[in-house]
This record gives structure tokens, sequence and C-alpha cells, in this order.
């Protein structure tokens, strides 16, 4: 299957392809992966989500058109609502930095594809220079998170890792941040090598169990917690109190089954 801009984000390029944000899917609840690859469920597109692809899109030279896309970003007078002028706010205040925008100034939304551990994967790259690979995040804040540095948390040392072992040059991986709050904060972040190593390690140990669960070898395990659990769950039987808000896999592991 040959991805272009028009069908990156299709159903039939996500049953083909593995991707970093299915990845993480899987890892969380492989029902909930599966359910979203097969269109039965997604996210919600959020103000959150709308004023970071504000940004992306004034950063690719397209923000006339996501602007006519999302009418939902202005208020009834034809102006923009305040998270989309903050959006602006944040443009101005990156345009300002020269470093960052020297570092933004690749290649804008490059899709490749490879095989990586025995799966054919699909990325899509903010900014793609011929040293390095730049991923654009607009954050609330980068305050840590349950004790780990944000982007651990939220799984962009990982990104930024499959990414440069698909481009495969093993090209050094950089977030450029901007955060939502006043005044702005931004940094440019880089994931080193040893981490990169760290967690395709990972990787290549979870391919095998992902590629059997979405090619239907083995069945989907829920985890019992997340939205899409709670939203299909049946009871079947009572459960002890001690159970109550534990994952599927953690009442397994008490349980002994």
């Amino acid at each position: 299957m040959l991805l272009t801009e028009e069908n990156y984000y299709s159903r039939e390029a996500n049953h083909e392809y593995l991707s970093v944000s299915q990845y993480k899917d899987f890892q969380k609840c492989e029902a909930m992966a599966m359910a979203t690859i097969r269109g039965e469920w997604g996210r919600p597109t959020t103000t959150a989500l709308l004023v970071g692809s504000y940004v992306d899109s004034w950063f690719e030279g397209t923000l006339d058109s996501f602007c006519a896309n999302h009418p939902e970003i202005y208020k009834k007078d034809g102006t923009l609502k305040a998270d989309f002028l903050q959006a602006e706010e944040l443009i101005a205040f990156v345009q300002r930095d020269p470093m960052f925008m020297d570092y933004m100034s690749g290649r804008k939304q490059v899709i490749l594809t490879s095989d990586l551990f025995g799966a054919k994967w699909k990325i899509k790259i903010d900014s793609y220079h011929p040293d390095k690979i730049v991923d654009l995040k607009v954050m609330r804040s980068m305050e840590r998170v349950a004790g780990k540095s944000f982007v651990e948390y939220w799984g962009y040392d990982l990104q930024m890792s499959v990414y440069p072992a698909v481009e495969g040059n093993d090209l050094e991986a950089y977030l450029a941040v901007v955060t939502k709050q006043d005044p702005p904060d931004k940094e440019i972040i880089h994931i080193p090598k040893w981490r990169r190593i760290e967690l395709l390690e990972e990787v290549e140990r979870n391919t095998p169990r992902i590629l059997a669960v979405k090619t239907g070898q083995v069945p989907p395990q829920r985890c019992g917690v997340c939205e899409y659990c709670r939203a299909t769950k049946m009871i079947t039987e009572p459960i002890d109190f001690e159970l109550v808000g534990l994952s599927t896999a953690e009442r397994r592991a008490i349980l002994g089954g």
C-alpha cells in the first residue's frame, strides 16, 4: 500500500502498518487497539489536540486549509476562540527563537515506511533534516508526571526511537516543545542513542505478540480499566473487594491464573 497524506490515517493503512500510536495502544489494551483499527473506537478530538494541530499546520504552511476544515475553532462573530488566539501567541513566541525555528525548518510531514522487527511500520516526520529528525510538541507544561519526565511518561522517547530506526540512517532525534503556560516555555530536547537502543529492544520483544493479535492468531486481551473496556464491559460474576480498580493482568497475578 502506497501511503499518502490522504490515506495515512485510514483504516486500511492502520491494518497494514504499525505506528507508534498503535504500538502504544497495544501496550495499553489489546482489545482497545483492535477496536480502534477496526474503526469501532476512537479518541475524541479535544480542544488541546486541535490547538496542537493549529500550530503544526502553521509550520507546515497548511493553516488556511486547517481553519477551513475546522469551523469549530471560531466564535459566532467569526473571530478565533481564546484557545486558538493562544496558539497564535505560541507561534509568535517560537518565531522569536532562532534555534527553535532552525530545528523546525526541515522538510515537513515526510511519510516513510520500513520493515522493523518483522512488522511494517509507518511514520510521519514533522521536520526532517539530513542529520536529524524533529517532532513538534505543544504541551500544557513540561512538569514531571508521576515522578517521570513528561517525555518518558507520554512515550515521546519511544516515538523518537522508532522514527530514526524506520528512517534507516540512525539520525539524531529531537523534540521541539512549546508550552501553553503564561508566559510559555520552550525547549529543544535530545533523545540520546543509549535510550533509543533501550526502547527499541523493548519494541523488538513486544512486536511478535502485537502481530499475533493483529493477524488474529491469538485473541486480544482486555486491560479492564481503559475507556474502551469500561464502555463495553459486561459483568459475568461478582469480584472480591480487594480486586476493585485493578487491571485484568493485575487480577490474574493475584489470583494466579
